[in-house]
C-alpha cells in the first residue's frame, strides 16, 4: 500500500513538471499565434480595401456608360495624384474635375485627348477607351505581392509554434 502511495504521488510530482513547464512556455505560442492571426487579418483587410476599390472603378464606369457623354478634354496638368483636364460640354459650362480623370495613364499637359463622360455628374469622366479592366493588373499584383510576403512570414511564425509544441511534448 505505501509502495502504491509512493507511485502515485511521483506520478503527481511528474504531471505538475510538465504542467508548470506548459505554463512557463505557454506564453510563446500564444503570442506567435496572436501575430499570425494578426498577419491574416492584415492581408485579408488589404485585400478587402484591393476589392472594394476595384469595385469603385466598375461603379463609375457604369454610372459614365449610363448617361454617356463625349468631350474633347485639354490635359492641364499631370502628377502622381491625378491628372487634371478641362473639357467644355455641349450647355457650354466648362469643366474640371476635382479628382483628375480616371486612367490616365500617358497623358502629358497640353495634350487633347477625348474623353467620356457622365452627364449627370461631369467631376466623373475617363479617357475614350479605358475602362475599370486597367485597374486590374496593378491591384492585382499589389494584392499577389502582399499575400506572397505574408504567406511565408505566416508559416514561419507558425511552424515555431508547432516545432515548439512538439519538442515540449517529448
Amino acid at each position: 500500500m505505501d509502495s502504491s502511495l509512493r507511485s502515485g504521488a511521483e506520478a503527481a510530482l511528474d504531471s505538475s513538471v510538465v504542467v508548470d513547464d506548459a505554463v512557463r512556455t505557454g506564453a510563446r505560442p500564444r503570442a506567435r499565434l496572436l501575430v499570425s492571426r494578426s498577419l491574416v487579418v492584415f492581408g485579408a483587410v488589404v485585400t478587402l480595401i484591393g476589392v472594394i476599390l476595384l469595385a469603385a472603378c466598375w461603379r463609375d464606369d457604369l454610372m459614365i456608360e449610363e448617361r454617356l457623354g463625349k468631350a474633347t478634354a485639354e490635359v492641364v496638368s499631370v502628377s502622381f495624384q491625378r491628372t487634371v483636364v478641362r473639357f467644355a460640354t455641349p450647355d457650354g459650362a466648362v469643366h474640371s474635375p476635382s479628382q483628375g480623370l480616371l486612367y490616365p495613364e500617358g497623358l502629358e499637359p497640353g495634350q487633347l485627348v477625348r474623353i467620356e463622360y457622365d452627364t449627370a455628374d461631369p467631376e466623373v469622366a475617363r479617357v475614350a477607351g479605358r475602362t475599370a479592366v486597367l485597374a486590374l493588373l496593378p491591384i492585382g499584383t499589389f494584392l499577389l505581392a502582399v499575400w506572397a510576403v505574408l504567406v511565408p512570414l505566416v508559416w514561419l511564425v507558425r511552424r515555431g509554434t508547432a516545432r515548439r509544441s512538439t519538442s515540449s511534448g517529448l
